[in-house]
């Protein structure tokens, strides 16, 4: 591995990548990375998130139904898919 740029770590765990890097792997204000870890150390890479809906097209659609019937709410998407796998 070779070694290109280094960085202190903050009181608070923070890093901050130094510019050269950020070039390299295209990074901008705002862009997610991801770490993981190799033999030789951490592995930093670019990545993108995506948000994960808890429920299915099929859940959405009865849950719609559901508050749309009823306008029953619950405290938690638990609640709701126990609720849902009930039917």
């Amino acid at each position: 591995m070779t070694i290109l740029e280094t960085a202190k770590i903050t009181s608070k765990g923070q890093v901050t990548i130094p510019n050269r890097i950020r070039k390299l792997l295209h990074l901008k204000e705002g862009a997610s990375v991801a770490f993981g870890l190799s033999k030789e150390g951490v592995v930093l890479l670019p990545c993108s998130l995506t948000a994960e809906s808890p429920y299915t097209a099929k859940e959405w659609a009865k849950i719609e139904k559901l508050a749309s019937e009823k306008g029953k709410s619950y405290l938690s998407p638990q609640e709701a898919k126990k609720y849902i796998k009930s039917l």
